[in-house]
């Protein structure tokens, strides 16, 4: 690969933090224009990376080096929060733009003026406002919203405005560390096709699997301190990981058992003057044998929820002309009139600021109806979680005294089984809240909600802080759960996989939606199209939601042979992929050589054959995907 197709070089890294050790001699090339996300494990060092990259840590051992003048971009950690307007922050990250504007104010030289014009038109400096309007736009913030002051914001908010400046930069090198945490769900479907349409490259900390599966092209492992690169989205990076450590396993069981046999023979024969020299020869050959390291697979704590007692009759609540709202201000929400049965699996759609939050308070009795009716059954148990919640821990207590507040007479030998259940180590329950991490804190946060084994579960954003391991432990957790669930999340993978119901909070009320998760993307892109658009300048062209799911239908019906053939070419990579790992589990029979030198020759020759019209496929792969992906998108 030519030098300058080359973004990102990591050689033999070591980076150590608070003396632990996070990355150990770890190397990785990142092709120019990839799309990669970057996973691994909480805590294994994914964002440590980043600060090395950055310059903002010194590595141990090692080097990362780019292209000379390359351009770094990463979201501010601290959110703007002057009285500029939105609109205002966003335009000043192209910090080149700026200084070229005020350069051709002053520039007097024929020659400068002109290289100072021709820049700007190469960096389109004249639709700068309409790019920024619509990033902004896609992020959540309508025309009004940009004319104000950032000060007039929440954290939440204003770290979107960050993320906003970073992609209107258009960095060489974009670097993302999980930028859906502060983004509900329209956002997150609008931040996945910019990623994906993103005409640099991106690298990108992310534990939604759907993003990972839709924005990205590639992926790096983080794993056992090394750095691994997988071509293709997530699910396909899971199944070649799978297959590799599959035939890792085998490979060191068959090695083990030759090394086991050989060490029996250079015992048994050592001392024969006759056998003295082939075992002298198997001994050699065991010192030449390179030990396969064992597949190390860790160990995902699962989540567990109390099932409850008794479960009530449906329904367990019935709403009726019920308004909500804070105080005597005007209702957030009205006009609700739904029921919620106890086999219910909802998740409520909608953009923060709609009410989705006002709702689940609702729901859960942590705000009253300001008018209407409404019913809950008797005895009716229900558990809220939401991630703010995590500030409410007590943060010098440990797990172990937040449960005995709960069961002041157990013995300790009780308390801590039941700390055991909320997935927490043993060596992590005499920790400080304020010193675990933020999926050990939400673990925790979670397992005290739901004590006292609930009716009904309302969970608001509890992704945030959990890996994709423990995601997909949360996801099983929920579908065993024997009562009702209702689910605000920005993680397209878990409300397709818990859900069976979708309720569209907006324009003041909740109403249900009959379309599928597929549909309301489509939707909701194009909704932030025609808004940026009319922003810009432009017509608001929006159809209705009748026109969007016709559309919608006439797209999918119109790339299905796209589909098959897309389909077509994971099949062959599959079969390629299969005799790669059967070829390589025969050649990594060390007597093969010796006993059959032609047919290890042969395998060889196969074996790189094989990559060879893998890497071809793959590349026709990408190639058909993206044209798919953006169709879909368009």
């Amino acid at each position: 690969m030519a030098e300058a197709s080359i973004m990102l070089v990591i050689n033999d890294l070591s980076a150590r933090v608070a003396g632990r050790l996070l990355i150990d001699h770890a190397s990785l090339t990142l092709p120019a224009g990839t799309k990669a996300g970057f996973v691994g494990r909480n805590g294994a060092g994914k964002s440590t990376l980043f600060r090395v990259i950055t310059g903002d840590l010194a590595s141990e051992s090692g080097s990362v080096s780019f292209p000379r003048n390359t351009r770094i971009g990463q979201v501010a950690q601290e959110a703007p929060g002057t009285e500029e307007a939105l609109l205002d922050i966003v335009l000043k990250a192209d910090e080149e733009r700026l200084a070229l504007i005020a350069e051709a104010e002053t520039a007097s030289d024929a020659g400068r003026i002109s290289d100072i014009q021709l820049r700007l038109t190469d960096i389109e400096a004249h639709s700068a406002e309409s790019r920024a309007s619509a990033i902004l736009s896609g992020l959540g913030f309508d025309t009004a919203a940009q004319a104000r002051p950032a000060s007039s914001f929440s954290g939440g908010w204003r770290m979107r405005v960050a993320l906003g400046a970073v992609l209107f930069s258009r960095p060489d090198l974009l670097l993302l560390d999980e930028p859906t945490n502060y983004l509900d769900l329209e956002g997150t479907l609008w931040l996945e096709t910019f990623v994906a349409r993103y005409p640099h490259t991106v690298l990108l900390i992310s534990h939604d699997r759907d993003v990972l599966n839709h924005a990205v092209n590639a992926i790096v492992h983080l794993d056992q301190k090394k750095l691994v690169f997988y071509r293709g989205s997530y699910d396909q990076f899971e199944r070649q990981r799978a297959e590799k450590m599959e035939h890792l396993e085998k490979a060191k069981v068959k090695q083990d058992a030759e090394r086991k046999h050989m060490e029996a023979f250079v015992e048994r024969f050592r001392a024969k003057a006759t056998k003295a020299r082939q075992a002298q020869s198997r001994l050699k050959a065991l010192e030449r044998m390179k030990p396969l390291a064992s597949v190390i697979e860790e160990h995902v704590v699962p989540f567990s929820f109390e099932a409850p007692m008794r479960q009530p009759a449906s329904p367990i609540i019935r709403m009726e002309k019920v308004a909500v709202g804070y105080g005597a201000a005007r209702p957030i929400l009205s006009n609700l009139t739904l029921r919620i049965d106890t086999d219910d699996r909802i998740a409520l759609l909608g953009a923060n600021g709609n009410g989705k939050s006002t709702f689940a308070k609702l729901i859960a009795e942590r705000l009253g109806a300001q008018s209407g009716e409404i019913v809950r059954a008797p005895g009716l148990k229900i558990a809220f979680f939401a991630q703010h919640q995590i500030d409410d821990l007590r943060p010098t207590e440990s797990a172990v005294q937040h449960v005995r507040r709960l069961m002041p007479d157990a013995p300790e030998a009780k308390l801590r089984s039941r700390v055991a259940r909320m997935g927490l180590a043993t060596a992590k329950m005499d920790t400080a809240a304020d010193a675990l991490s933020g999926g050990e804190k939400a673990r925790l946060l979670m397992g005290l909600a739901t004590f006292d084994a609930p009716n009904l579960l309302i969970l608001d954003e509890p992704t945030n802080h959990l890996d994709i391991d423990s995601r997909e432990a949360l996801v099983r957790a929920l579908n065993d759960f024997p009562g009702a669930v209702i689910l605000i999340s920005h993680d397209r993978h878990m409300v397709e996989a818990t859900v069976d119901r979708l309720w569209l909070v907006g324009d003041g009320t909740v109403t249900r939606y009959d379309g599928d998760l597929e549909e309301y993307k489509q939707l909701i892109l194009a909704a932030r199209r025609g808004s940026g658009e009319k922003d810009a300048g432009g017509g608001d062209d929006r159809a209705t939601k009748a026109d969007q799911r016709r559309e919608a239908a006439q797209k999918r019906e119109t790339l299905a042979p796209l589909r098959k053939e897309i389909k077509a070419l994971e099949t062959k990579m599959a079969k390629l992929q299969a005799t790669i790992a059967d070829l390589d589990a025969k050649l990594a029979d060390v007597t093969l050589y010796a006993r059959d030198p032609a047919k290890a020759s042969d395998f060889a020759k196969r074996r790189s054959n094989s990559a060879k019209d893998l890497a071809g496929i793959e590349e026709q792969w990408l190639l058909l995907s993206e044209e798919h992906d953006s169709a879909m998108a368009g």
